[in-house]
């Protein structure tokens, strides 16, 4: 039986030749008009993130457009004369859909900074933030499969939009017309009436020289001779990586040839999340063959980063984002601490997710730790607090599990181009100790203790998709594991109870058990996919990874999954 749906999508005039001819091909597919026609693609607290195809569950021009008429409405409510900066990365119809924007925005009164080429999401935050825009739209699906694309906003803070004023925009969007109630105009008259400007070379050699001025030790590459092997994955990296690294002094620097210029498609590696051994083959192929002392990518918009590095027996070590996430809290509270910067009561902030070895090494470094919510707009808001107290000196770093760092006040976003800098830098500090980061790394857990971190993605499937994910999360809720794999539960958090975590309300559930290992199941907010994050804390590797092994079977028989 085929569903009803708007036969508008069928019109050419309307809908555009493409996606019409698309529309008909779907409406005589029963299990496909499900798919895409099945609902609404969801605005989430982080915008946009769906297939691309027609259909309103989809990513598309006209599924673009409605948010954007949307997002245009509110901001002209709320405020007098508002802007937007717009950026984008290498996926298929990214640019088409920043283009889009920037043009609907213009007919709606909104004045339009856009980039005029690939750039990462902190190069956004940067653009809002120096140009005192009310908003931001950044074209992206992060790591996602090539299928996929988003839509990202940002506030006037240069963060993730946060719940209320995504509540107020979510509104908006769900009354707006896909068809005759969108604004519309075209770049080429926005740039030429003066409601839309293209962002310049010198505005984004603005953004390079903020993050060079993190730096902690300036001028170390030349001393050390550091050696790294780089990949963009395609993505939008290549040019503000480079930038920044060339222009710190990095002279050695090689990149991986077919994943040096931006594609879509990610021909080489389909999931292209710089946390997966398979995404990094080729990274560290090229680390080994150029004898490399690191070897990192960042995934297809920039904002995340992978890091590996060589063993002293000739294999390659890629560290998790957690252990990225010590080795640079550690690094740079040593540095700051010799150097004499170390401000008085310095904050460091990570998700609730990341690891507790995080707290170890704050507490050693007198550092006080802050945990938040997943997503960095948590840690945005923190930083945001400390600058609000005239107290912004405060802050020394951010970070998530998902391989996302911040070190600068500069954006309110996880900054690969400025994680790549400091881990380059902290690489060759230690190299010029006789020490890799592998054996730094080694020495952490020695002194702390062995951590293992691991975070499980579990995708569902199809129409009522995020419906069946709901169902597993409530009898989660509602069953009350009194054990897990022969360990009994000490303590139990449900982060709706904002009362019992003082933090935003999430469906987020964490299980600390009695042997210090940890769960937590998290669904995500922009697809049907269901995470649970482990930790475990035992007396070496091997025995991290058996316990993590019967905990994951454990929890996924619970969960059903």
């Amino acid at each position: 039986m085929k569903m009803e749906f708007d036969r508008r999508w069928l019109d050419p005039d309307k809908a555009g030749t493409d996606l019409a001819a698309r529309a008909a091909e779907i409406a005589a597919d029963p299990q496909l008009m499900a798919e895409c026609f099945g609902g609404e693609l969801e605005f989430g607290t982080a915008g946009l993130r769906g297939i691309l195809d027609a259909g309103t569950a989809r990513m598309n021009r006209l599924t673009v457009g409605k948010a954007t008429q949307g997002l245009a409405q509110v901001l002209q409510e709320e405020y007098e004369d508002p802007g937007v900066a717009i950026a984008y990365d290498s996926r298929h119809f990214s640019r088409e859909f920043a283009e889009e924007a920037a043009g609907i925005l213009a007919a709606n009164g909104v004045h339009v900074w856009i980039y005029p080429e690939l750039m990462p999401p902190p190069a956004l935050s940067y653009a809002v933030r120096e140009l005192g825009c009310q908003s931001g739209i950044m074209i992206t699906a992060s790591h996602n499969p090539p299928e996929y694309n988003g839509y990202k906003v940002y506030d006037h803070t240069g963060g993730q939009i946060v719940s209320g004023f995504a509540r107020r925009v979510s509104s908006a969007i769900a009354a707006v017309d896909p068809f005759d109630g969108v604004r519309r105009s075209s770049l080429e008259e926005g740039l030429q009436n003066g409601s839309i400007e293209y962002l310049t070379q010198e505005f984004i050699n603005g953004y390079i020289k903020a993050v060079l001025q993190l730096q902690l030790e300036p001028g170390l590459y030349r001393e050390s001779g550091l050696k790294i092997a780089y990949s963009p994955l395609n993505g939008a990296g290549h040019k503000s990586v480079i930038a920044a690294l060339s222009q710190a002094g990095l002279e050695e620097i090689y990149v991986v040839a077919d994943q040096s210029r931006p594609n879509g498609d990610f021909p080489t590696c389909p999931s292209p999340n710089p946390e997966n051994p398979d995404t990094m083959k080729m990274t560290i192929d090229l680390g080994k063959y150029i004898r490399a002392d690191i070897a990192f990518a960042t995934d297809p918009d920039s904002d995340r980063i992978g890091v590996t590095a060589p063993e002293a027996d000739g294999s390659w070590r890629l560290f998790t984002g957690n252990e990225l996430g010590v080795l640079l809290l550690d690094y740079i509270c040593r540095q700051r601490t010799a150097q004499g910067t170390m401000p008085a009561h310095p904050v460091a902030v990570m998700s609730i997710v990341s690891t507790p070895m995080a707290a170890r090494v704050a507490e050693h470094w007198g550092v006080e730790l802050r945990r938040v919510l997943t997503g960095f707009k948590y840690i945005g808001d923190v930083m945001n607090q400390l600058v609000e107290a005239g107290e912004p000196e405060r802050f020394l770093m951010g970070f998530e599990e998902s391989c996302g760092y911040l070190t600068g006040l500069h954006v309110r976003d996880k900054d690969a181009v400025n994680a790549a800098l400091l881990v380059c830098e902290m690489a060759a500090h230690y190299k010029m100790e006789g020490k890799t980061l592998c054996q730094v790394m080694d020495e952490l857990y020695a002194q702390y203790g062995t951590y293992y971190t691991k975070a499980d993605s579990f995708a569902f499937a199809g129409a009522g998709a995020m419906e069946r994910m709901g169902a597993v999360m409530d009898r989660l809720r509602r069953e009350q594991l009194p054990e897990i794999a022969g360990a009994a539960v000490a303590g139990f958090t449900d982060y709706r109870n904002i009362a019992a975590t003082g933090l935003p309300a999430a469906d987020v559930l964490t299980w600390e058990l009695e042997d210090g290992c940890a769960v937590t199941a998290r669904p995500s907010g922009t697809e049907p996919k269901l995470k649970l994050y482990f930790t475990v804390r035992a007396d070496n590797r091997e025995a991290c990874l058996q316990r993590y092994e019967a905990l994951r079977t454990a929890m996924t028989g619970a969960a059903g999954l």
